[in-house]
């Protein structure tokens, strides 16, 4: 892994800027100073980051935010360290962390593998979310899956004995492709019965994007894999 780090870096996305509403311009100013944390080359004290010791979620490309504050909304016993490339993404999440009152988020704009690399301490964190990450559905791309070997390897480093690596798509063959590297890891073990997928947990919401597609009878698939 660390040979591949140096030679040929796996990044998690192309940073993204995109045109911020007013909204979102304004909550980038007024949360970024509370919420937001810039990237640097050294660890991070994740007790001193949120100001109080608590079981720790990780949640990379959290998109517009909405399941990432509604998380946090509901569960306000445990810290959401939010990952995501596009900036009005970013300030939608900071809109609501103000309009929720939330003191238990954190949001980073930067490249998710450059931050667990160089950011994200050993054995830190309850919980690591990607929920539904690109597909790229064409073969010849396939390869740039975010869910690969090396990345969910150096993931496990991550987690802590017993925290969950919690992955979801609504694509089937990427649903195939995550199953089939996770029962490869030798760092986890599949939490649902029979070895395969899992029930949607309660706390991770049902979006409208999603609600939509399973009423058009689109599938969704949940893995739950826990760091041994």
């Amino acid at each position: 892994m660390t040979d591949q780090v140096q030679h040929r870096p796996l990044r998690s996305f192309v940073l993204r800027q995109g045109r911020l509403t007013s909204g979102q311009k304004l909550a980038l100013e007024s949360q970024w100073p509370i919420v937001g944390i810039e990237f640097q080359d050294s660890q991070i004290d994740l007790t001193e980051t949120f100001g109080r010791e608590a079981p720790t979620t990780l949640e990379i490309g959290f998109g517009n935010g909405d399941s990432l504050a509604q998380m946090a909304k509901n569960a306000p016993e445990r810290n959401f360290f939010g990952i995501e490339v596009h900036r009005p993404g970013v300030g939608h999440l900071l809109h609501l962390v103000e309009e929720y009152e939330l003191s238990n988020v954190r949001a980073m704009h930067h490249d998710a593998v450059e931050i667990i690399n160089k950011m994200i301490p050993d054995d830190s964190l309850d919980c690591i979310q990607i929920y539904f990450p690109d597909p790229w559905h064409k073969t010849r791309h396939n390869k740039r899956r975010i869910i690969q070997p090396e990345f969910v390897a150096l993931l496990a480093t991550k987690l802590q004995q017993g925290g969950v690596l919690h992955l979801a798509t609504d694509w089937e063959h990427y649903a195939h492709h995550m199953l089939k590297v996770m029962t490869a890891a030798p760092d986890y073990k599949n939490q649902a019965p029979g070895g395969c997928y899992a029930e949607r947990p309660d706390y991770r919401p049902l979006t409208k994007f999603e609600n939509r597609g399973l009423k058009l009878g689109h599938g969704v698939w949940d893995l739950l894999f826990e760091r041994v």
